[in-house]
């Protein structure tokens, strides 16, 4: 018979992983097998003594280890200073949301908008800011959104820009009701540093996946 088999058998079961054969299969060849048994025990014995010697001294490094780490991990002051943007920029939007929807309130619930429109126009008008104070405000509490709102938010905010001007050339318009525009203005400036800000994070997650791979 064979003991090559049973005594890398052995040296698993020492090690713990599996034995290639039935245990009880083991145990019969070592019961009747002399030599492999005295190797079995020989290397169980060399195992625990290798396992119970005691580690070799060594210097204490641990003073020598900390005082040579960095003050500061690389990236963090540039971490800190990004979170603090962005969290200005929402804090930015949400307050510029907030106005917005305050200039929609009168419209909405008298009917009464400057130049003395008609009802129903106050009406729309009062919608439109509100609408718009909406978006603002997803945007200030779910940043991801800034992308998709940017489309409608900026082809308005253009087209009002340029009605607002020539009506102001034209006087039609007073300077005081074309001002209320500003916060539109501003909340789409906001809107856009926060879609630009998600797009750069997703480019730079997307290198550095495809720089790990």
């Amino acid at each position: 018979m064979q003991c090559a088999p049973f005594r890398e058998a052995v040296s698993a079961r020492l090690d713990g992983e599996p034995l290639g054969m039935p245990a009880a299969d083991l145990d019969h060849h070592l019961a009747a097998c002399p030599a492999c048994a005295g190797w079995a025990a020989a290397v169980e014995g060399v195992t625990r003594r290798a396992r119970l010697a005691p580690a070799p001294p060594v210097p204490d490094l641990t003073a020598a280890v900390l005082g040579a780490l960095p003050q500061q991990l690389p990236g963090t002051a540039a971490a800190a200073r990004a979170r603090l943007l962005q969290a200005a920029l929402r804090l930015a939007l949400l307050a510029v949301g907030v106005a917005q929807a305050g200039l929609a309130w009168p419209a909405l619930a008298s009917g009464s908008a400057a130049m003395s429109a008609p009802v129903h126009v106050a009406h729309e008008t009062g919608a439109w800011n509100l609408a718009v104070a909406a978006a603002f405000l997803a945007v200030a509490a779910a940043p991801r959104l800034a992308a998709g709102a940017l489309p409608f938010l900026a082809t308005f905010t253009v087209l009002l820009t340029v009605t607002t001007v020539r009506d102001l050339q034209a006087g039609h318009v007073h300077a005081d009701r074309a001002a209320a525009h500003l916060l539109l203005l501003a909340g789409v400036v906001v809107i856009t540093a926060l879609a630009w800000r998600q797009r750069t994070r997703r480019v730079a997650a997307v290198v550095g996946r495809e720089a790990t791979a």
